[in-house]
């Protein structure tokens, strides 16, 4: 593992067209990193967070949790579970290169901008916080410090998890005591302090579920982003006649030499949605026509896209969606009318027409009305098979986050954490792939890693080895 900070922040200016002082081009051999503004290492920075959790790796977790389905060529081997190391080198990169790297500069270079300390802590945290979720242990006390270790240790998920939960505290009081100002090299918030805190607590919240602290997610989620106006997102900005650039990336591929490959016709997920297939979890009070036809991919073409792959529609990264799931979650383990309660505010924002662009924010296609009690009691119409009303409201919340996070790495992480925990009872039921016998446990470590790091594993653990908070 080598710093590679300045080619990270040279390719966000590229892509953003950002403006630099002038005056640097004097004389560029004289040029120093003190020269340069650390407002321009933090878009550099967010920018490769954004490849980090919605690109490569996010589609290959989709194929693997029953909602995206590989068709040809590259993606049709992956989806058959043939997945090598290879296809993890772009996002650690990223991660480590560009998040890391980049984040740990500006916090040096600006230590009394706590806006900018705080936002680059939490960039942090969700770039390391994601590869250690779907990869198990991951180096991160040794990676990029100031001693420059050439070969970082693997810590163990666990601790990783810990110490990026404490760095997200850090965050949250730097960015208590910062003052808001707008500024356009922050892609996600726009220089808004109480939007990335709220942004900090969700990511507490999600590195506590994977824990299965629940009582820990809880009181994190109870602080975290409250409306969908604080989601973080990877929101497309790029010029609508040219096909590549800063677009949304299921458009991007499906626009350039992956036509064909990738798609979600006959994933469960769309099963799950559609009113005429016998898995269609639709009933008296929910209509998903319209969540239904939002979420299709046309893998033939780009331009063929309204929806979740339309050329500018926004990506997921941190949301209100995840935050009140798991408060709906981990309150409906100790309490049904608190976790009810929590379900029915998610469902009355669905209501409003959540989670749905103009294309498809049709009234008629969608119902979410509030459940009842009785509706999770034995016979009732999300109790079909008469189990206790607790579990069947677990169920539900459960199965909700399954559909809601489509385009995130939660369905993916979820679906781990209750195997792990014994819970499959609670687990939308998606088949396996063609040829496959057990469930994906984690993603590849990148083969660059592997092959440069002497304290990297001899070799990757493989898709199905359990990482630690799974056990």
């Amino acid at each position: 593992m080598r710093k590679l900070l300045v080619p990270i922040t040279a390719i966000g200016l590229m892509i953003t067209g950002c403006e630099i002082d002038k005056s640097l081009n004097d004389n560029p051999n004289e040029i120093t990193l003190s020269d340069v503004d650390a407002k321009l290492f933090l878009n550099g920075a967010q920018l490769a967070n954004t490849v980090v959790q919605v690109s490569h790796l996010n589609r290959i977790s989709g194929m693997y949790s029953g909602q995206l389905v590989g068709f040809t060529s590259l993606y049709s081997n992956i989806y058959g579970y043939s997945l090598s190391t290879f296809e993890s080198n772009g996002e650690w990169f990223s991660a480590y290169s560009g998040v890391l790297t980049n984040a740990r500069h500006i916090r040096a270079a600006v230590p009394d901008d706590k806006l900018m300390v705080g936002i680059a802590k939490v960039v942090e945290a969700n770039a390391i916080g994601t590869l250690a979720l779907i990869m198990g242990d991951v180096p991160y006390s040794q990676a990029n410090n100031d001693t420059e270790y050439e070969d970082p240790v693997f810590d163990s998920q666990k601790s990783v998890l810990a110490a990026l939960s404490s760095l997200l505290d850090e965050a949250i009081s730097d960015l208590g005591g910062a003052t808001s100002k707008k500024e356009s090299f922050d892609v996600y918030f726009n220089g808004d302090k109480d939007k990335w805190i709220a942004a900090a607590y969700t990511l507490k919240a999600r590195y506590a579920m994977a824990n299965k602290d629940y009582a820990g997610a809880l009181a994190a989620a109870n602080n975290g982003i409250s409306s969908s106006a604080g989601d973080m997102l990877h929101t497309p900005r790029g010029d609508a006649a040219i096909s590549s650039g800063d677009k949304n990336l299921f458009y991007t591929i499906l626009a350039g030499s992956r036509t064909g490959d990738l798609g979600n016709a006959g994933s469960y997920l769309l099963s799950m949605l559609d009113p005429t297939s016998a898995d269609y979890r639709g009933n008296a009070k929910t209509n998903e026509l319209a969540r239904h036809n939002y979420y299709v991919i046309d893998e033939t073409s780009g331009s063929g896209n309204k929806g979740v792959a339309a050329q500018f529609e926004p990506q997921p990264i941190v949301t209100y969606a995840e935050n009140q799931l798991i408060k709906a979650e981990a309150s409906a383990r100790t309490s049904f009318a608190s976790g009810l309660a929590a379900l029915n505010t998610y469902r009355a924002w669905l209501a409003s027409g959540g989670r749905l662009n103009a294309e498809f924010d049709d009234a008629d296609n969608y119902t979410y009305d509030a459940y009842v009690d009785a509706d999770f009691e034995a016979g009732g119409m999300e109790n079909g098979d008469s189990v206790s009303k607790d579990k069947a409201l677990l169920r539900e919340i459960i199965e909700e986050r399954y559909v809601s996070g489509f385009g995130s790495f939660m369905p993916f992480d979820d679906h781990r954490r209750l195997r792990g925990a014994g819970e499959t009872d609670l687990i939308p039921a998606f088949p396996l792939n063609p040829g496959g016998s057990q469930h994906v446990e984690r993603l590849p470590y990148a083969l660059s890693e592997l092959l440069s790091n002497q304290n990297a594993p001899d070799d990757d653990p493989g898709l199905f080895s359990k990482t630690e908070v799974n056990r």
